[in-house]
This record gives structure tokens, sequence and C-alpha cells, in this order.
């Protein structure tokens, strides 16, 4: 009986490493880890992954996927989900599909879940929408 497995699709993977300090707005469409300081805003399509050394201040975080393992204050926004570890820290608002928070996180804010992409295409709005979104002001009018 033969076997096939498919071969994953490579993704660039960008690191910030421990020592890095990064201050200014970032966009990728693969992949991000944070292991350093970053503040600023991230505007993506790709995953996002705050891992356990990072210290991240984000005015606003938009991803396909977020994965927080170390600390971040941000509001957040992922088309796919949202992943919270056990030890990491989250202060800042969540818009979202899906939700995983572990046991042992520190987490001050709201969660909105977004039920459907019908309903709401996360990657068609611009950044300063969805942080208004987050804010609960759904009726400021936008600039294009």
């Amino acid at each position: 009986m033969a076997r096939y497995v498919e071969k994953e699709k490579e993704r660039d993977v960008t690191v910030l490493g421990q020592k890095t300090r990064f201050n200014g707005t970032i966009r990728f469409t693969d992949e991000l880890h944070i292991a350093g300081t970053f503040d600023g805003t991230i505007d993506a399509q790709g995953a996002l992954v705050i891992k356990k050394t990072a210290v991240c201040k984000a005015d606003y975080i938009k991803a396909a996927s977020i994965i927080v393992e170390g600390t971040a204050e941000a509001d957040m926004s992922a088309g796919d989900r949202i992943d919270i570890r056990s030890g990491s820290s989250v202060r800042g608002n969540l818009l979202t599909s899906r939700l995983r928070i572990a046991d042992g996180v520190s987490f001050e804010g709201s969660v909105e879940m977004i039920r459907s992409d019908t309903e709401f295409n996360l990657f068609e709005n611009n950044a300063e929408t969805l942080k208004r979104q987050l804010a609960g002001d759904h009726h400021l009018p936008v600039e294009s």
C-alpha cells in the first residue's frame, strides 16, 4: 500500500531576536516571530508569534493568526484565531473567530467573536476601522 504525504508549503519566517528593538509599523504576509521588544503597529496577513521573551506594545495588531507566549499590550484582531498561552500577559481588546486562553494567563480586556466570514471580513477593513470597532465605536465615519 503506497502512502502519499502532502509536502507542507514552505513559509518564510522572520524573527526579531531577543536583543532586537523595533519601533514603527511592520507588514508581512508569511510569519513573524517577535522575541525582543516591539513598539508600534502590526498590519499583516500572515501568522504572528509573540515569544516568551517578547514585550510587544502596539497601537494595534492585525494578523491572520496570533500566538502570544510573552507580554502583549495591544488591541488585536485575527481572522483565524488568537491563542494566548500559559504564562503570558495580554492587555487589550480581542477580535477573532476562534480564541484559546490557557490556564495561568494574565488577561485584561474584552473579547468580540466573529461569527462567520460573510458577517465580517477582517482583511477588507483597514487598521483604523478595526481599532474603532474594538473600541466599541461602530458608527464613526471612516476615511479611506
